[in-house]
Formats: structure tokens, sequence, C-alpha cells
């Protein structure tokens, strides 16, 4: 290779260096804007501040649990069982009406949930209990085909009401961009990838009657809390979080 050549390589390479590197500053990261207008990270890309196991007051630590790597948090293939292994983790801190985003990827066949109005005084012996974001590969795992009229596919109101997202979901493998958001007034929003895929009314008696016909009927006032941890879970598969901000109302 010729001197011309190389260093025509060696100027690629260097800007394809600089293009990675400002992308990665941009992970986990607040704009000037999003500061000002009350945005708060609750991952800050490197550590698991401000986050706990869901069963103790500590970070779980088991083998293939939750890992940190590169601005990702991830929860590691295990054996498919729900919160069996390192468990949920759930924020510290507690919160009531508020905007919540957070990126997620899938891996094939896999299953996860961000819950939101979560106590932990249900003790359910598995995952613990509240209101979910289902995250889920709604072409391979048998989750989505169970439940009521696909009220356990990705981005729906788990086992409560079905998100309608057609056009909206990236492929495996893919980063999706998930948003909830809880106005003061108890009117609940889920959003993927910019578009809004289902809206209700928490506490409402429309809201109660969908309980009523869900495996959430055993919980009493269940998802009714004023204010809750943001759950990440631990279904047993492979499946990341980066860009985890909120914002209360």
């Amino acid at each position: 290779m010729n001197l011309e050549k190389l260093y025509k390589v060696s100027i690629f390479a260097l800007m394809l260096l600089v293009m990675s590197t400002a992308a990665n500053a941009q992970l986990n990261s607040l704009s000037p804007k999003e500061k000002k207008e009350g945005w708060k990270l609750l991952f800050d890309g490197k550590t698991s501040k401000g986050w706990r196991s869901a069963r103790a007051d500590t970070f779980p630590t088991a083998a293939n649990g939750w890992v940190i790597k590169d601005g990702v948090l991830t929860i590691q293939s295990s054996n498919g069982a729900e919160s069996q292994n390192a468990g949920d983790i759930v924020t510290v801190a507690e919160y009531g009406a508020f905007e919540l985003s957070f990126d997620f990827k899938l891996t094939r066949g896999a299953n996860s949930g961000v819950k939101y109005f979560v106590t932990l005084k249900e003790n359910s012996g598995a995952s613990a209990i509240g209101l979910e974001y289902q995250v889920l590969d709604d072409d391979v795992h048998p989750d989505a085909k169970l439940g009521r009229d696909g009220n356990r596919t990705l981005a729906s109101l788990y086992d409560l009401k079905t998100s309608n997202k057609a056009g909206a979901v990236k492929p495996i493998g893919e980063w999706n961009t998930g948003k909830v958001i809880v106005y003061p007034n108890n009117h609940v929003e889920h959003w993927l990838n910019g578009v809004k895929v289902l809206e209700y009314e928490r506490k409402s008696p429309e809201y109660r009657e969908l309980v009523k016909m869900s495996k959430h009927k055993v919980w009493k006032d269940f998802g009714e809390a004023d204010k809750g941890h943001i759950l990440l879970q631990d279904h047993g598969n492979e499946v990341s979080y980066r860009n985890i901000k909120i914002k209360t109302l």
C-alpha cells in the first residue's frame, strides 16, 4: 500500500473512531434541553447506582445475572424462568406521575418487561407485582399467544390491554425505544418508537373491569398505588436496556 492510500485509510479509520466515540458519548446522557425540562437519568451507563434487587436492599450479583458493559444494562440468559435467577431489579426511588423513556433490545425468543407502580408488598414468589410494559419477541415467545386478544404482546399493558403497534416495531437485535407516561389525573399512555400504542385511565371503572378479567385479579387494588418503583424484569432471557430516564409530572 502506497503512502497516499495508507493516509486515506488512516483518516477514514480516525473518522469512524470519532463518530463512534461521539455516538457513545450521547448514550445515557441528558441534553441541556432535557435537563432544563427536569429529566433525570435512572441508569448512568457505568454503575448500578439507583437500582437494587426486588428481593433485597443490594444489587443482585448472581451468575448469569445483570451485567453492565459498554453503557448497556443486560440481563443475561439463564433458563427462561420468571425471576428465579438474578431476579428483578427496581429503582431505589418511587414515582407517581411521570414520563419514563427507555431503550431496549431483544434477543430471539426473549421475554422481559418494564413495570411501574411496584410496591414490593405482594411477595408473589416470582416477578414483583406491578403494571407492566411488555417486552417480548412476539413471533417466537409463546406468551404472545396467551392472555386475551394479544394483551401479552410487545408494548401491551401486560394481560390487561393490547398495544396497537403496527409498523412501529424494529427487528430483533435492534434497539427500540419504549415510553410510559402517567399523568397526574391517572391517564396513562404506552409509546413505542415515537408511536402511541395504547392508553387507559388508571383507577377507573373500565380499568378495574380489565383487572377482573386478568391474572392480576388476585391482588388487592392492583396497580392503584399512588407511587411505586420502576422495575426491570429478569425472565431468564437475554434483554438489554440503555438510556433509561424519567421526568416527574
